[in-house]
C-alpha cells in the first residue's frame, strides 16, 4: 500500500508545479484504507484545510490510476511525535534547564531585550490581495498557536512583495499578545557576522544559548546563507534545538531551500517541513488595494484614476510601486496640484523613476516561449498539443496585459490568423488564473524575467 501511495506522489509531482507540490504534500503520508474510506496524514490544520479544496480531484484521479478503491478520502492530522533529529552536545534537557535559568547579561536577554522587529509592521497595515492569501492565512495560524501549526513557516517570493513585512507583523502580533515572549528578527546575513563575532570572542558558548532561549526565531532572507558551510551547521543546530522544544521558526528566501545549491539537504528538508508557501506578484486589482490602504493610512487624498495609473504602470513589485507612490505625493505637496493634475500634466512619468526594462512584443514572445522549453516557431506554430496552446494563449494575455496591444496586433505576434481567437485565449487564461494556482505560478514567475 505504501509503495502505492509513492506511485501516487510520483504521478501528482508531475501534474502540478513543484513549489505547489512542496508546499502540499510535503509529509503528507497514507495511513491506509478501512471500510472503503482512504486515510491520508498531514502535518497540520492549514494543509488539512487546503490540501482538499485545492488538489482532491487529483489525488482522486492518482489512487484510481493506481487501483486503489474508496468511498471518500479523509485527511488526518499526524500526531505529534518526537523526531529523530542529528544529536548534537547538548541535550533536550539541558536545552530546557537553559530556558528555565536567569538569564546572564552576556547573552543579552532581558526586559528591553532588542527583538530586531520594526514597530511599523503589522497585519493591520498589510493588504491581502490574490498574490498572498494563502501566506497571510498560514501567518494567522502560526499568532493564533505559534509551534505547532505551521512550524517552521517557511515563506519565498521575489524581492518587494511584502515577506519582511508580513514575518515582521507575525512578530509584532505575538508580542501584542504576549510580551514576555522572546521574539528574535535577523536577516539571515546578521546571524552570520554574530556567528563570526562569536568565534573570534571565543564565545561560541553564549551566541547557541542565546538562540536557544528564544520563543520565536524569524530569519530573512535565507538565500544569502549560500556557501556559509560552518554558520549552515549551526543555524541547523539551532533550528533543531528550536524544534524539539516546540518553538517556533520563521524562515524567508527568494527561492526554495531545494533551489539553493549549496545548502545542505538536511537543513533544506528540515525548512520544508510544514510546507513552503509563496508570495507572487500583485495583480492590477491587488495593487489599486495595496495603494487605497496606503492612502488611507497616511489619510491622504488621492484620485482613483491616479491610483488605477500607478497600478497600470508599475510593473516591478510592491516596494517600486510603494516608492512611487509616495514620490507622487511629494511632488504633489511640491507643486500645490492633486497627484491627477500632476500625471495629466506630465509632471509624473513612471517609467523615468521606475527601473522597469522596455520590451518589445517580440522580446516578450521570446521570453515566454524559453520559458515554456518551446522554440517561437513552435509555440506560434498551428499545433493544438496542449501545453504548446497553453503557452500561446499565456502569451496573448501578456501582451494584452503588459504592452496593452491590441487583439489585431497581438494575433501577428504569435501567429493567428484570427483576432477573435486571441479575445478568446485572453478570457480564458483570465478565468482560468482565479482558480489554477500553477498558471499563476507561472505568469508571475514569465513577469519576472520579463522585468527582472
Amino acid at each position: 500500500m505504501f509503495d502505492v501511495w509513492k506511485n501516487v506522489l510520483a504521478e501528482i509531482e508531475l501534474k502540478i508545479p513543484r513549489s505547489f507540490f512542496v508546499t502540499f504534500f510535503s509529509n503528507v503520508g497514507l495511513i491506509g484504507v478501512e471500510n472503503g474510506i482512504v486515510k491520508i496524514e498531514v502535518p497540520n490544520a492549514f494543509i488539512q484545510k487546503n490540501l482538499p479544496a485545492k488538489y482532491s480531484a487529483v489525488i482522486e484521479v492518482a489512487l484510481k490510476n493506481n487501483n486503489v478503491e474508496f468511498k471518500d478520502i479523509d485527511y488526518v492530522i499526524k500526531t505529534s511525535s518526537k523526531t529523530k533529529l542529528r544529536p548534537r552536545e547538548v541535550s533536550l534537557e539541558e536545552i530546557k534547564k537553559e530556558r528555565a535559568e536567569p538569564i546572564r547579561q552576556s547573552v543579552k536577554f532581558n526586559a528591553n531585550f532588542n527583538t530586531g522587529l520594526n514597530e511599523k509592521y503589522t497585519l493591520d497595515n498589510f493588504v491581502i490581495g490574490s498574490n498572498n492569501d494563502l501566506a497571510v492565512s498560514a501567518a494567522k495560524g502560526v499568532i493564533d498557536k505559534p509551534g505547532s501549526k505551521f512550524n517552521p513557516l517557511f515563506i519565498y517570493g521575489g524581492p518587494g512583495l511584502g515577506k519582511t513585512h508580513l514575518v515582521q507583523a507575525i512578530g509584532n502580533e505575538l508580542l501584542k499578545r504576549n510580551p514576555k515572549i522572546k521574539v528574535l528578527y535577523t536577516p539571515i546575513n546578521h546571524f552570520y557576522s554574530e556567528f563570526i563575532n562569536a568565534i573570534r570572542n571565543n564565545n561560541m558558548d553564549g551566541f547557541a544559548k542565546k538562540f536557544r532561549k528564544l520563543d520565536v526565531l524569524i530569519i530573512d532572507d535565507f538565500q544569502f546563507i549560500v556557501g556559509k558551510e560552518r554558520s549552515q551547521e549551526e543555524f541547523f543546530n539551532i533550528f533543531n534545538d528550536l524544534y524539539q522544544t516546540n518553538k517556533q521558526i520563521i524562515v524567508t528566501s527568494d527561492r526554495l531551500p531545494s533551489q539553493i545549491k549549496t545548502v545542505d539537504e538536511r537543513l533544506a528538508s528540515r525548512l520544508t517541513w510544514a510546507g513552503a508557501i509563496d508570495i507572487q506578484m500583485p495583480n492590477f486589482e491587488d495593487k489599486c488595494a495595496i495603494l487605497k490602504s496606503k492612502a488611507e493610512f497616511m489619510g491622504v487624498d488621492i484620485e482613483d484614476a491616479a491610483i488605477e495609473y500607478l497600478a497600470e504602470n508599475i510593473k516591478t513589485n510592491i516596494r517600486d510601486l510603494e516608492g512611487e507612490f509616495n514620490r507622487v505625493l511629494a511632488v504633489s505637496d511640491l507643486k500645490n496640484m492633486t497627484p491627477l493634475e500632476l500625471i495629466n500634466e506630465g509632471y509624473i512619468n513612471t517609467t523615468n523613476n521606475i527601473r522597469v526594462k522596455a520590451v518589445s512584443p517580440k522580446q516578450v514572445v521570446e521570453k515566454i516561449a524559453k520559458y515554456y522549453q518551446l522554440s517561437v516557431k513552435e509555440m506560434c506554430g498551428k499545433s493544438r498539443v496542449a501545453h504548446i496552446k497553453t503557452a500561446r494563449q499565456v502569451a496573448m494575455y501578456i501582451l494584452s496585459e503588459e504592452l496593452n496591444m491590441s487583439t489585431p496586433k497581438i494575433a501577428l505576434e504569435v501567429g493567428v490568423k484570427d483576432h477573435t481567437t486571441v479575445m478568446h485565449g485572453i478570457k480564458k487564461i483570465k478565468s482560468d488564473i482565479k482558480l489554477n494556482f500553477g498558471l499563476r505560478e507561472q505568469i508571475a514567475g514569465i513577469r519576472e524575467k520579463i522585468y527582472g
